[in-house]
């Protein structure tokens, strides 16, 4: 419930969130931010976590260490997936590219073994 809350006033609720994989493409929506790329892009897929709160609630997060973008609705697990070319996300523009892309869904390892298989 406080993932919830805390991304409201972004514009980030279970019906702007949402995960497909499919015909060689992933494509990730969180709110106002999506992203897509060509699966043939993702060259690591790894189980992460736990996270903490203030790093991960509300909106999309960029880390500063290494411009990766977040997109997570809980602290408990997500699926990192490390680009071969970085991906446009947090910016309207596309100029910020993403060299890694987390996201905390319902069933990493489903979406792992997707990502990974087809």
């Amino acid at each position: 419930m406080p993932y919830r809350l805390a991304g409201l006033p972004f514009g980030v609720t279970p019906s702007t969130c949402e995960v497909q994989v499919g015909g060689g493409r992933l494509l990730a929506r969180f709110g106002p931010w999506h992203i897509q790329t060509a699966r043939a892009n993702i060259a690591v897929v790894s189980i992460t976590g736990p996270y903490t709160f203030v790093k991960t609630a509300g909106p999309a997060h960029l880390s500063l260490a290494d411009r990766g973008l977040t997109f997570a609705t809980n602290s408990d697990r997500g699926v990192c997936l490390i680009m071969r070319e970085p991906i446009p996300g947090i910016d309207p523009f596309g100029l910020l590219r993403h060299p890694n892309l987390t996201l905390t869904v319902a069933d990493c390892d489903g979406l792992a073994y997707a990502v990974q298989t087809g």
